[in-house]
């Protein structure tokens, strides 16, 4: 322990996974780390992505793991190769959470949960010395104290009444947009607007899309998966995005892990052209020539649908969106409706409100930052996690690159203590 940090106070602003990472980081270093969320208790949202089993990490090679990471690839990539997935499996297995590797290539605790490696991971942190401060929400700084000097003097509101507390470093990991009953309520924004720290507007990502369905489809349909299908959708660099997996059809629309994955191709293009249309492929294990053969054949006395269902197993949800897209002549005619099976075009109007979104792309840029997440406006101050303006699909990458740079951040504060205890020495050697 480095007799350097003793005096040394460091506020981590913001109890999720990246908050957490930089807690133990700067804690390993012997800093007195303080950790303060606005919520009763921390890793609420956390807790609610592993209710549906705790999708850590991924296990395909680093080259195509960083290409998730889209246009932040660059920036991203030396904080995911400091901490890449099997060093995160690696530290799990240190707090005893064993994984395993699903058939997908994700990676989940044995045991599908998050909650016992949230226990195990916070008794490790009170060991460490990090202390927890609930219910305390974080409203700005104490314009008193001003905020360009060395010391942050920052405001919470806590049930007790506000109080103006001062730190040598903070860290803050105060997530994005979405889910904001669980914490990440964006209140931060104007706060760091407020001291000319730019900010990217956030906006959804990893969520479902409007499509405006009929009553009947709305009625009869919303809530049923549709697979397995493929979606074509060219973005706005021109570029042919191809996924195949499963949808799933809901009242205003369409979400689900398919959608998910090409949420900001298709957002992109709603923000360019007003409107996405998206190709989907409803049989997307046989080839065109093969749907053409098929529903082209004679059908006798049978309905078309029930021809559609003998032949190439088209029925149920599936048959409802053929329906519900083309029209009666078009469906009525065999080869256009084999080639709408093969590219049915449904128009997206409008991303769902940020809410409900998984995550958010948006937020401070790394431009605004040093190589080590520290804002350069705010000597001191760092960020992490969702506050950073990146985004990535599902399937673990979002939180290796929130525990990735939550770790750099921690990291990154501890350096930046360790050059003021420097200079401090100088200057009283001097």
């Amino acid at each position: 322990m480095s007799s350097s940090f003793d005096s040394a106070r460091v506020a981590v602003i913001g109890g999720g996974p990246a908050g957490l990472m930089a807690a133990e980081a700067l804690a390993s270093q012997g800093v007195q780390v303080d950790v303060y969320d606005a919520m009763p208790s921390v890793g609420r949202k956390f807790l609610m992505a592993g209710k549906g089993g705790m999708n850590i990490t991924h296990s395909e090679s680093l080259e195509p793991f960083l290409g998730r990471y889209g246009a932040r690839r660059a920036q991203l990539a030396p904080l995911v190769k400091a901490f890449d997935p099997e060093a995160l499996r690696a530290w799990l297995h240190g707090l005893g959470v064993e994984t395993f590797v699903g058939s997908s290539g994700r990676v989940f605790p044995t045991d599908m949960k998050a909650a016992p490696m949230l226990r195990a991971w916070l008794h490790r942190l009170r060991e460490a010395g990090v202390r927890f401060h609930m219910r305390h929400k974080w409203v700005g700084w104490d314009a008193a104290a001003g905020g360009d000097a060395a010391t942050h003097t920052l405001r919470f509101a806590t049930p007790g009444g506000e109080q103006a507390l001062s730190f040598d470093a903070v860290v803050f990991a105060l997530g994005g947009a979405s889910w904001p009953r669980l914490g990440s309520d964006a209140a931060w924004v104007p706060l760091m607007a407020s001291r000319e720290v730019p900010v990217t507007p956030l906006l959804p990502a990893n969520c479902g899309f409007d499509a405006d369905w009929s009553p009947y489809l709305r009625e009869r349909f919303a809530g049923q998966p549709v697979k397995p299908v493929a979606i074509a959708l060219t973005g706005v660099d021109n570029k042919v995005h191809n996924r195949q997996g499963e949808i799933l059809l809901t009242e205003t629309g369409l979400e689900g892990s398919l959608i998910y994955a090409l949420s900001a191709v298709i957002r992109d293009r709603i923000v360019a052209d007003g409107a996405a249309t998206i190709a989907l492929d409803l049989v997307p294990g046989l080839p065109l020539e093969r749907v053409v053969a098929e529903v082209t054949r004679p059908r006798g006395s049978r309905s078309m649908s029930t021809h559609l269902h003998g032949r190439i197993g088209i029925g149920g949800v599936k048959l409802a969106l053929l329906h519900e897209i083309l029209s009666k002549e078009a469906f009525a005619d065999a080869d256009r409706l084999a080639h709408a099976i093969k590219a049915l075009p449904v128009r997206l109007t409008r991303a769902r409100p940020v809410a409900e979104a998984i995550s958010t792309a948006g937020g401070i840029p790394f431009e605004a930052l040093d190589g080590h997440l520290m804002i350069e406006r705010l000597p001191g101050a760092f960020c992490a996690g969702e506050m950073l303006d990146w985004e990535a699909p599902t399937g673990g990458y979002l939180l290796t690159a929130c525990f990735a740079s939550g770790l750099a951040a921690g990291r990154g504060a501890a350096a930046y203590l360790a050059t003021l205890a420097r200079l401090k020495a100088r200057d009283a050697s001097a």
